[in-house]
């Protein structure tokens, strides 16, 4: 595998990025994985090398950097009420959907002046925070987006006029939504707004709920990691990318 850390130009400045792609057979197709609310992590590159061996160019963008390249949260983030679980949720109320597609949008710029990313169809990945960027990535960008999975997010339909549920109409790729059955961040009302906002719509999409486990279940490093669950995760995610980049 071939690994890169470089800083890519923004209109907010430019972002710290982990790219990963096989050293063979190229050009791969490219996938942006955006982060979840805990931040960069080894935990997370592994998920992106694991991608990565099956044939795809990883992006992975510290969504943070407007606070400064490198940031890093500390495993006490996970503790309630902690110092630096405060600091995870400014953090992540510091970004906006607006935010993001523009970050999507010189991402993008990027990719297409890189000669080992296949020109063409693009990916996109999002954990809980990521989940609604996905969208908002698929439907910004309706024309380079051909497939796209959010699991357990979070904030995929609210009474906000920038709601993701609301311009699901507009993503023109596969889009494959995942959630636990007994997580409490994302509520069976929620899911069910979006259920009936793609079914209006008519997109090309799937819905599905894990049985018998909770938020962050694919993630090997989190207490509420279930193997059964996050390997159906990963069946899912290459099935679908599959289907629609090569």
């Amino acid at each position: 595998m071939i690994e890169l850390q470089t800083n890519i130009p923004t209109r907010a400045g430019s972002v710290d990025t982990f790219i990963c792609r096989p050293e063979k057979d190229g050009p791969w197709p490219g996938i942006i994985f955006y982060m979840d609310a805990p931040g960069i992590r080894e935990e997370l590159l592994d998920m992106v090398r694991r991608i990565a061996t099956v044939g795809y160019c990883v992006l992975l963008p510290n969504l943070y950097y407007r606070h400064g390249h490198g940031t890093v949260l500390s495993p006490e983030t996970f503790i309630a009420d902690s110092a630096e679980r405060k600091r995870m949720y400014s953090l992540m109320h510091s970004l906006s959907n607006q935010a993001i597609a523009d970050d999507t949008g010189d991402l993008l710029a990027f990719i297409d002046k890189q000669p080992y990313i296949r020109k063409g169809a693009l990916g996109a990945v999002g954990y809980c925070m990521s989940g609604p960027f996905v969208s908002v990535a698929g439907y910004h960008y309706p024309e380079r987006f051909a497939a796209i999975a959010s699991y357990y997010g979070v904030s995929l339909a609210t009474d906000k006029p920038d709601s993701p549920h609301l311009h699901v109409g507009k993503i023109k790729g596969e889009a494959y939504f995942a959630f636990g059955e007994t997580d409490e961040l994302t509520p069976p009302a929620q899911i069910e707004q979006l259920r009936a906002a793609l079914k209006t719509a008519g997109t090309r999409a799937t819905i599905e709920v894990y049985p018998g486990v909770g938020h962050g279940f694919a993630f090997p490093q989190r207490q509420k990691y279930n193997k059964p669950a996050a390997e159906r995760h990963w069946e899912r995610l290459f099935a679908l990318l599959r289907r629609n980049l090569h």
